[in-house]
């Protein structure tokens, strides 16, 4: 099935993989998924939607196996404090719901701040716009696609 996000990466002649997976509603975590497409879970990046006070909505990408750090996102970002938005204001803003957020394709383009780790994979995994459908792509590819910005903006999780 394609996606927003893959007719976006169609458009602009970029290489990618679609990979389903069986979706578990109780279960969205990106370990879980990580494990259905068969990549460790370091390479699973799981798009996260915050505000800063400065830079207004942003997206936040990190590895599956970790969390986002706020203040360094704020760092990254230039705002002085970020929190994540809350669960009923992500489809409004971004047009995807819980599970299927990607900073690709969507109804409108926000900033977007990448974990650096992401740059030490040959391919990574995101979501394609829906649950139950990852990409696989060149961490460059995304970075470019995106505009993103990679800095250190995850922790271990706790």
């Amino acid at each position: 099935m394609k996606t927003n996000a893959a007719r976006a990466l169609d458009t602009l002649g970029i290489k990618y993989e679609l990979r389903e997976y069986e979706v578990d509603p109780d279960d969205l975590t990106a370990e879980t998924v990580a494990a259905k497409v068969g990549l460790p879970a370091e390479q699973v990046f799981k798009t996260l939607v915050a505000r800063g006070d400065r830079t207004g909505v942003l997206m936040a990408v990190v590895p599956g196996d970790a969390e986002l750090d706020l203040k360094a996102l704020a760092r990254l970002s230039g705002d002085r404090k970020v929190d994540t938005v809350p669960l009923k204001e992500l489809q409004p803003l971004t047009g995807f719901i819980r599970g299927g957020v990607t900073a690709i394709g969507g109804k409108k383009e926000y900033p977007v701040f990448v974990d650096e780790t992401v740059e030490l994979f040959d391919i990574i995994s995101v979501s394609a716009g829906v649950r139950g459908t990852q990409i696989l792509m060149a961490p460059a590819d995304y970075l470019k696609v995106t505009k993103g910005k990679p800095g250190p903006i995850s922790r271990p999780k706790t």
